[in-house]
C-alpha cells in the first residue's frame, strides 16, 4: 500500500536525517535521479560525492561534454517513446548513431516504408522461448503474425563497421531480446565488437540497466571502460537532465 507523507512530515523526516552526522557523502548514483529525502533532504554544511558517484559523473561528462571523435551512440530498446529524448539530446553530440531493438522498426517504417506486422500484444501475452524462428529483410518486411526480436546478420555487419570506426562509444539498450538464446545473437555479436574496440583503445561506456545485464551475462564487465550502476540515472543524464541527487550536492 502506498502512502503519501505531508510536507510537514517530509520536513520532519529530513531534519532527523540531518542530525545523524556532520558530513554527507552520496555514493548512490543508481538512485540520484530520484528526489528522495536521502538524496536531496540531508541538510549538512559539508557534502561530497563518493568515489563511485565521481567515477560515474566523470565518464558521463566525458561522453556529453568532451567526447573523443568519432563518437558512436548505440541506442536500443523496445519503444521510441521511451528513448526519444535520449535520441534528440545525443544527435548533435555524436558522429554516428545505431538505433536497434524494437525502436528500429519505427524508423524503418518511416524511412524505408518497411512492412511491419501490425500484431497487437497485451502485457500478459506469453511468448514461447522455443518458437519457430525465421529471418526478414527491409525490402521484404516482416510478415503478418511474426515479430522482429533480434537484428540479423547484415545489420550486425553494419554495426561492427561503425564500432570499428569509433574512438568513443556510449551504449544504452540491447538490440534484441537477449534473454532468450534464439534472439541473443545480435546483442552478443555487438558486445564482442565493443570489447574488441576497447582493447584497441576505444572508450566504451555501458549505460546501465539491461545493457549492464548483458555485460554480466557474458562476463564482459571488466572488458569495457565503464559499466554504469544506474539504468534510470544514466538514461536521464544522457537525456540532458539534471539529477536531483547530484544537484543537491551543490546546495549547501
Amino acid at each position: 500500500v502506498k502512502t503519501k507523507a505531508s510536507q510537514e512530515e517530509i520536513n520532519s523526516f529530513r531534519a532527523s536525517l540531518s542530525k545523524l552526522g556532520d558530513v554527507y557523502v552520496n555514493d548512490a548514483f543508481g538512485t540520484a535521479h530520484r528526489a528522495h529525502s536521502s538524496m536531496v533532504g540531508v541538510n549538512l554544511p559539508q557534502k561530497a560525492a563518493g568515489f563511485l558517484m565521481k567515477k560515474e559523473l566523470d565518464y558521463f561528462a566525458m561522453a556529453l561534454e568532451k567526447p573523443q571523435s568519432p563518437f558512436l551512440a548505440i541506442l536500443g530498446g523496445a519503444k521510441v517513446k521511451d528513448k526519444i529524448q535520449l535520441i534528440n539530446n545525443m544527435l548533435d553530440k555524436v558522429n554516428e548513431m545505431i538505433i536497434g531493438g524494437g525502436m528500429a522498426f519505427t524508423f524503418l517504417k518511416v524511412l524505408k516504408n518497411m512492412e511491419v506486422s501490425g500484431l497487437k500484444l497485451h502485457s500478459n501475452y506469453k511468448f514461447d522461448e522455443k518458437a519457430v524462428t525465421g529471418s526478414a529483410s527491409v525490402a521484404d518486411g516482416i510478415p503478418a503474425g511474426w515479430m522482429g526480436l533480434d537484428c540479423g546478420s547484415e545489420s550486425s555487419k553494419l554495426y561492427a563497421e561503425a564500432v570499428a570506426r569509433a574512438k568513443q562509444i556510449v551504449w544504452n539498450g540491447p538490440v534484441g531480446v537477449f534473454e532468450w538464446d534464439n534472439f541473443s545473437r545480435g546483442t552478443k555479436n555487438l558486445m564482442d565488437k565493443v570489447v574488441e574496440a576497447t582493447k584497441n583503445g576505444c572508450i566504451t561506456i555501458i549505460g546501465g540497466g539491461d545493457t549492464a545485464t548483458c555485460c554480466a551475462k557474458w562476463d564482459t564487465e571488466d572488458k569495457v571502460s565503464h559499466v554504469s550502476t544506474g539504468g534510470g540515472a544514466s538514461l536521464e543524464l544522457l537525456e540532458g537532465k539534471v539529477l536531483p541527487g547530484v544537484e543537491a550536492l551543490s546546495n549547501v
